[in-house]
């Protein structure tokens, strides 16, 4: 069991598969990308599936989430969820993605046991995307969206980031897209995790300022707080039923004391909060042949030191030092 000093439960692993993305999204990096990890100081293949196969048999992870960077990127992605879907007990598997490569790979991961998937789209204007995003690829991500709902990769969440100036009138048709295609849409305000510390709390786009666009055209309906759980996302009803919208408010409406989630980075390392700035160093134990119960109690004593929020509601917060992409969205 993964447990902190706020008897928190650890049941969810985040997994970042790679540090590289093909989209240079404004929030996230700088237009010339990043200084990217050697490829010795990735995890391998096998080396991700004994950590995740430790984490499932032996500290409890019922839930595993491959995150990137880009996740469709690593070569050995199909692989490695075959690998861990038969793990026993089987944990749940998604992939959070941009969904760019998903037309060509979605039958296939379905076919190895991923569960799910979420794509990241802010947009339904190309011109937008690209200027979002600074690649001209909005075609490739709807076709990705359309292959995962055919391929059963359901349900189909959509996350999407609102930006001042940019999308940030775009909401209700947004929603009225997701219905209509039968993906699940989830807001999420902007948090402060690009590369180049661009973020700024004033003028962001809220969780109020969501809903309230929102509501000018669609009644929304709020779920009951027991069927939210340790879900980032509060969730409501939309026009009573049964589409869903969430929004995932770190910023304005923390939700750490809730939290169920560990964190894996690509280059070995366990962050128990997006936003933390201590790390574990779980690469350097494999690779000194420690036996799995060595691996098991460092991560352990890594929660064990997990601090009761993340910060992010003190006004005076400063950005944690690694980029989102080298850390697991």
């Amino acid at each position: 069991m993964l447990i902190d000093t706020f008897d928190r439960v650890a049941t969810d692993l985040r997994v970042s598969l790679t540090d590289r993305c093909n989209l240079r999204c404004t929030y996230c990096m700088p237009e010339e990308g990043l200084q990217w990890l050697a490829k010795p100081d990735l995890l391998s293949d096998d080396e991700i599936v004994r950590l995740i196969r430790i984490a499932v048999t032996t500290l409890g992870i019922t839930e595993v989430r491959f995150t990137g960077g880009e996740p469709l990127l690593r070569p050995g992605l199909v692989g490695i969820v075959e690998r861990c879907a038969a793990l026993e007990p089987r944990p749940r598997m998604s992939l959070t993605t941009n969904g760019i490569g998903l037309k060509r790979t979605a039958a296939a991961l379905k076919a190895a046991g991923l569960d799910r998937v979420n794509v990241s789209l802010d947009t339904l204007r190309p011109d937008v995307f690209k200027t979002l995003t600074r690649r001209d690829r909005h075609r490739d991500v709807l076709d990705g969206l359309e292959a995962a709902r055919d391929a059963g990769l359901i349900p189909v969440k959509v996350n999407t980031v609102l930006m001042p100036g940019l999308n940030d009138d775009e909401a209700p048709d947004l929603l009225a897209w997701a219905v209509e295609h039968d993906y699940e849409l989830r807001f999420i305000e902007q948090m402060p995790l690009d590369a180049q510390h661009g973020w700024k709390r004033d003028g962001m786009i809220t969780a109020g300022d969501i809903l309230a666009s929102l509501r000018t055209r669609f009644t929304l309906t709020a779920e009951d707080d027991g069927e939210r759980g340790s879900a980032p996302a509060e969730r409501w009803l939309v026009d009573g039923g049964p589409h869903r919208v969430g929004v995932i408010a770190s910023v304005t409406r923390p939700f750490c004391s809730a939290c169920d989630r560990t964190r894996l980075t690509a280059d070995g390392q366990v962050r128990t909060c997006l936003f933390a700035r201590e790390e574990t160093d779980l690469r350097a134990a494999l690779r000194s042949d420690a036996p799995d119960e060595e691996v098991a109690r460092l991560w352990r004593l890594a929660m064990w030191g997990k601090k009761a929020g993340s910060g992010l509601d003190d006004p005076s917060f400063l950005q944690p030092d690694r980029p989102m992409s080298a850390i697991g969205g």
